[in-house]
């Protein structure tokens, strides 16, 4: 049966091509900021571009927050990509001014810190390191994704899971500064780097992601 997978349009992300890259891999896409369509979907995706509290503000008005949360606490799957991921933990800090998330993870988004006069933003392929016992990543566990983006997670901080399913957690790192590239915890999933920009190994990825709703 082709699953259904709303892609979360307020505001902020590359709604075209993800829709696009959801497609490709089977998925019934519908782009909308409806609650209910949100809330109802096999499977919701939050992309996200540009500034945290942007962001927050363009998700909050169109109780985006409130959906992400309403899923989660019945098992629904959701996605968050880029920015869409970094607002998915407790705060986020750009310029010296802190923006709350939507607490999914305690945790903060911060500037990345490149050793070496590395360049920021981080544009550009990385490998990563995958966790034993990936469904997101099966069988593009060696492969590279595309980045773009100044701000990371590079403290990994939920210690009580509350739950069955251990976290896990993908890294990689930039000019030696390490940073979190994707989280599975149950039901929420998200990706600092963008599927929809990785070539066939992206694809992959939002096909094991679909194929799981």
């Amino acid at each position: 049966m082709t699953k259904k997978v709303v892609l979360l349009d307020y505001g902020s992300g590359n709604i075209r091509s993800g829709e696009r890259a959801l497609q490709r891999v089977g998925a019934d896409v519908t782009v909308t900021a409806d609650f209910d369509a949100a809330c109802n979907a096999d499977g919701l995706l939050v992309p996200g571009v540009g500034a945290f509290a942007a962001c927050m503000t363009g998700l909050t008005a169109v109780r985006g927050d409130v959906v992400v949360d309403r899923r989660l606490t019945g098992g629904r799957p959701v996605l968050g990509i880029c920015v869409g991921m970094q607002i998915l933990f407790a705060r986020g800090i750009e310029h010296g001014v802190e923006t709350d998330g939507c607490e999914q993870w305690p945790g903060t988004v911060e500037r990345l810190q490149p050793e070496d006069a590395q360049p920021v933003p981080h544009m550009g392929w990385n490998t990563v390191d995958v966790p034993a016992g990936t469904t997101l990543f099966e069988g593009i566990e060696k492969e590279r994704f595309y980045f773009v983006h100044s701000y990371g997670v590079r403290r990994w901080e939920l210690t009580d899971t509350r739950a069955s399913v251990t976290p896990r957690v993908t890294w990689t790192t930039y000019g030696g500064d390490k940073f979190v590239a994707a989280v599975e915890n149950g039901p929420l999933t998200a990706t600092q780097f963008h599927p929809e920009k990785s070539g066939d190994a992206g694809a992959t990825l939002l096909e094991n992601w679909v194929r799981s709703l």
